[in-house]
């Protein structure tokens, strides 16, 4: 059977018989570009057809009527850490949970991090990581590398790019913050940044000034605060301010595309902003805890409560916030929605009962960020349904390296897809939530749009409220380095040589004291 897209992105492919199908009719097909009326067919995990009144194979296993609801790309959670071995502890949503958490919230995709201790093998950590994850995930998944060391005889640099050409690990994270665990100095960070570019992998940077973190915590601890309210007040939003500009700065000395996550203050989007129209190469992630909440929970009386606040960098003590972010991100300003979804349950997070500095530093999300951004987003008219996928799915598949495989309702895209229904509503609760942990930080708030079904791989894995997965299913997904950020890299590099000339004089041949 042959048949043709009447939609905007008019495709025409050859449907192959197989023994899994499925037809979506008469939905809202909502791409970051696009978004029309019509239907989709899925064969063998992949989209084969995209128009109007598509004929209906005889062989199809499947027909899902999506009247009045939206058909989108799979969501992708571009910052994720599951089973995250951390300030002495493991975060208790591991991969099995944490794919789960995302497909019953419409995310078909995580990005997770392999970090590496100082000193660890970089491929090593990926090997590690790989093997936590690979029979658990239910959906498909990428990694991140975070760089934690750097050394001057090059075995780090030449294991980047090992990974980017061989592993598709396509992002590098480095840490400002957490000193003597994960930070860097300005120096490794510079360095680093310019094997990202040599290798055409997106930079990404934790921005956070940890020297002065080490030191705000003692101070507050000297001054006897060390509840959660001095976790926020020994890294306040200057501390956040000052190392995104600085880290703008070294990856535009190094002219290479730098990606900011979590941007958790007005004054980090701002300097995110300006870099921007100064034609900077900087993209910056808000998260849902971001967007849904704020930091005021940390100055709670009720210290499990506060503490479950915690994480790095601090959501911040003001209640607007979250409303500037999402303006930023409907401007363009900011890029991507992720969550740092990473998670500790109570009695972990009381670790730090006498000591801030020891609380475990993380939130949940996953399964929540899809509808905080909807429900806060486009509920609210600052978003586009359109702006909606560019910020869960499609910005991120852009930059990090798998578009149009991922982030694309077209045809020969990864049939990730969700039925979305906008208007229905639920009251977010630990209760109910499919995370591990015992506690959830949108706790009794009612948000509307549900991922109705969700589907992964040509496959349903979320549907009437219940998963239908199978551990292992999900697959790693490869990345390609030189995305769409490094465009014109190479140009304005030429044009920065051109300006860098040397001034031609006669020699000085004056005294000399």
């Amino acid at each position: 059977v042959s048949t043709q897209s009447t939609g905007p992105s008019s495709l025409k492919t050859t449907l192959r018989r197989n023994d899994m199908s499925i037809l979506i009719q008469n939905g809202k097909i909502t791409n970051h570009d696009e978004m029309f009326e019509g239907d989709v067919l899925v064969r063998d995990g992949k989209i084969v057809a995209v128009g109007k009144n598509l004929d209906v194979p005889d062989d199809v296993t499947r027909t899902i009527d999506a009247q009045g609801k939206f058909v989108l790309p799979g969501g992708i959670d571009t910052h994720t850490h599951c089973e995250l071995p951390f300030m002495g502890t493991v975060a208790v949503d591991d991969f099995l949970v944490g794919t789960q958490a995302a497909v019953a919230g419409g995310t078909t995709m995580l990005i997770d991090f392999a970090i590496p201790s100082k000193g660890e093998s970089l491929i090593a950590a990926y090997d590690k990581w790989r093997s936590k994850a690979d029979a658990k995930v239910v959906c498909d998944y990428g990694l991140h590398c975070a760089v934690t060391w750097w050394d001057k005889e090059g075995k780090v640099s030449a294991e980047m790019e090992t990974l980017a050409k061989e592993r598709g690990v396509a992002s590098f994270k480095f840490f400002l913050a957490y000193k003597g665990v994960f930070m860097v100095e300005d120096d490794e960070f510079y360095y680093g940044l310019q094997t990202c570019k040599r290798i055409g992998a997106l930079g990404q940077v934790h921005a956070e000034n940890g020297h002065l973190i080490d030191e705000g915590q003692k101070k507050m601890l000297k001054m006897g605060i060390n509840g959660p309210e001095g976790h926020e007040m020994a890294r306040p939003e200057e501390v956040e301010v000052e190392a995104t500009h600085r880290a703008c700065v070294i990856a535009n000395r190094v002219n290479t595309p730098l990606y900011v996550v979590h941007v958790m203050s007005k004054g980090a989007a701002e300097v995110i902003g300006n870099a921007r129209r100064k034609g900077w190469k900087v993209y910056g992630e808000p998260i849902a805890a971001g967007l849904g909440t704020d930091g005021c929970a940390m100055w709670n009386k009720d210290w499990a409560f506060a503490a479950a606040h915690v994480m790095g960098p601090p959501l911040r003590p003001d209640p607007t916030v979250k409303e500037h972010l999402m303006a930023m991100l409907a401007s363009g300003e900011l890029a991507c929605v992720g969550t740092d979804n990473c998670t500790f349950c109570t009695a972990q997070k009381a670790r730090g009962k006498d000591n801030f500095a020891q609380i475990p530093n993380g939130v949940n999300g996953i399964e929540d960020r899809m509808a905080i951004v909807w429900n806060n987003g486009v509920k609210k008219g600052v978003l586009s349904p359109q702006q909606f996928v560019g910020a869960t799915s499609a910005n991120a598949a852009r930059l990090f390296g798998c578009y149009p495989q991922k982030g694309r309702i077209a045809v020969g895209s990864d049939a990730d897809i969700v039925i979305w229904d906008g208007e229905a509503k639920r009251t977010i609760s630990a209760k109910t939530h499919h995370h591990a942990v015992n506690i959830n930080i949108f706790e009794g708030m009612e948000v509307a749009g549900i991922a109705d079904i969700t589907i992964s791989r040509g496959v349903v894995v979320w549907e009437n409220g219940e998963l239908k997965t199978t551990p292992g299913a999900g697959k790693y997904v490869p990345r390609a380095c030189f995305g769409e950020a490094f465009d014109a890299i190479e140009l304005s590099d030429a044009a920065r040589d051109e300006r860098q000339r040397k001034v031609e004089r006669e020699p000085y041949t004056g005294p000399v004291e």
